[in-house]
């Protein structure tokens, strides 16, 4: 394990953070334009093996805010079996409540770019066709009908492509100015703009915000989110929430569901709050909480399996966590949605999903995805 030497040092105003990191290969964890972005890779690690490499770590941190100090960036995939990396940025530069910082590891020196034009690229089904959804919410209905599970998400896809060279940037900063109220994020190729908070701890409070429910952003009619298949699909994601943070967190509560707004569609929202417990971090909690029945469905096993058997597609990171963690075991971590990854050669596959449950209907579900699908699209346009 390398002994990291990582120095944090205030910054009078960071700017436009984005212009701190890659055109290529960016890092960035943002949300109304805080937060922290990452420039080069000075180590790679699983993530089983950051607390060894925290602990080993000299670290030099004059900010001592939450992200200044030593800082990884993980996007972990969909399935639970396959490796979970952390990068570490060469440098780290953050703002956050008013202050900014930089953060290098060894010898690495910050640099600033201006961001470049946004490419642009038209999407076109992927592996899924809309025909092939439909058929698979329906053969997901029969199932849940049959008992074998009770909610199951399904999703579907779209490829396209951009120029080699195009500034990555230019196009999380369009997801980020369109929808200023989600999770602006880029890791390892994957990039996007998700309204769910996995979960997130900052000196020691947990907190979370569960999705699921969703309908098109009519005005003023409610009636969509307060049918009987979005509020049962509401409970079991929440359901699942409580019974997991519960062995990780004390004095764990919740608010009522209410409806969060975006500009492409509304959802019932929940909020949990509690109290860290000694000796854990936030990648404890990513583990405990992923997949989460927004993503996956409940039971989580079944759900699982039915995926596989009706999902004829590799969902790599989509719905998986992204987000960052520090050495003092803080972090933000949301789900990967709304997103898209691109290849170093440029090609992309943006992923949606929705929520299948007993009385789910194969048109209404299919146009679900495509609200959701939309803020990718959107960007590339």
């Amino acid at each position: 394990m390398p002994v990291l030497e990582v120095r944090t040092v205030a910054l009078d105003d960071a700017g436009e953070l984005l212009e701190w990191t890659s055109p290529d290969a960016p890092l960035a964890f943002l949300r109304r334009g805080d937060g922290i972005v990452g420039l080069g890779e000075a180590v790679r690690v699983p993530a089983a093996s950051w607390t060894a490499l925290a602990d080993a770590a000299l670290v030099d941190d004059s900010v001592g805010m939450p992200g200044s100090g030593l800082v990884a960036f993980g996007s972990f995939p969909f399935r639970r079996d396959r490796p979970q990396e952390l990068v570490v940025p060469a440098v780290v530069v953050g703002r956050r409540d008013g202050r900014s910082w930089v953060t290098t590891v060894g010898a690495a020196a910050a640099e600033r770019t201006p961001l470049g034009a946004a490419p642009t690229a038209e999407l076109s089904p992927g592996a899924v066709t809309a025909a092939a959804y439909r058929d698979a919410v329906a053969a997901a209905t029969r199932a849940i009908a049959a008992g074998r599970a009770s909610k199951v998400v399904l999703a579907r896809d779209l490829g396209g492509s951009i120029p080699p060279d195009s500034d990555r940037r230019a196009t999380l900063a369009r997801l980020a100015a369109a929808y200023p109220d989600t999770w602006a994020f880029a890791v390892d190729g994957m990039l996007g703009a998700s309204p769910e908070t996995l979960v997130r701890v900052s000196r020691g409070e947990v907190t979370a915000r569960v999705l699921a429910g969703t309908a098109a952003p009519a005005l003023d009619d409610a009636a969509p989110l307060s049918s009987a298949k979005n509020r049962s699909e509401h409970e079991f994601a929440v359901r699942s929430v409580l019974e997991t943070i519960a062995p990780l967190a004390a004095d764990v509560s919740h608010t009522d569901p209410f409806i969060l707004t975006l500009p492409n569609l509304r959802h019932l929202a929940t909020d949990v709050r509690g109290a860290l417990a000694p000796g854990r971090s936030v990648l404890d909690l990513v583990a405990a909480l992923h997949p989460t029945a927004a993503v996956g469905g409940t039971p989580t096993d079944a759900a699982l399996e039915l995926i596989a058997e009706l999902e004829p597609l590799d969902r790599d990171r989509y719905a998986g966590p992204v987000g960052w963690v520090d050495a003092a075991g803080d972090g933000e971590w949301a789900i990967a949605l709304r997103c898209a990854r691109i290849t170093p050669d440029g090609a992309v596959t943006a992923w949606a999903g929705a929520g299948i449950v007993a009385d789910s209907d194969p048109d209404a579900e299919l146009a679900e995805t495509g609200l959701k699908l939309r803020p990718v699209i959107d960007a590339l346009s």
